[in-house]
């Protein structure tokens, strides 16, 4: 599962825990792995995969959203990911929960 892929990656790059969904008591600053998308051709899989960014201030959201996205640019380095491209990425602040965050959207082709 490229979930398990990134969400092992991630935590190994980054100083906030990395997690699948977002906890009842979430700690200031953690990123949330979501596969949102995806697909099969010619043996390749690819995958859509959101990245949720965290933090106690819109800064620090802003800046641990700057590190997955530097993180997420040596993802084709492992063994069965072929590309890993950066659609986009932008404020995404939870209104209903008070909750700074900025998600980065990631296309990853992998096999």
């Amino acid at each position: 599962m490229i979930e398990t892929t990134v969400l092992n990656f991630l935590s190994g790059k980054l100083r906030v825990p990395v997690l699948a969904e977002v906890p009842r008591s979430p700690p200031g600053s953690f990123a949330v792995v979501e596969k949102t998308g995806g697909g099969r051709s010619t043996g390749l899989k690819q995958a859509t995969v959101a990245v949720q960014s965290y933090g106690e201030t819109l800064l620090q959201a802003a800046r641990l959203d700057d590190d997955v996205v530097e993180a997420m640019a040596e993802l084709a380095t492992l063994t069965g990911v072929g590309a890993c491209r950066l659609v986009r990425d932008y404020n995404f602040t939870d209104t209903a929960n008070r909750r700074y965050r900025y998600q980065a959207v990631f296309e990853i082709v992998y096999y």
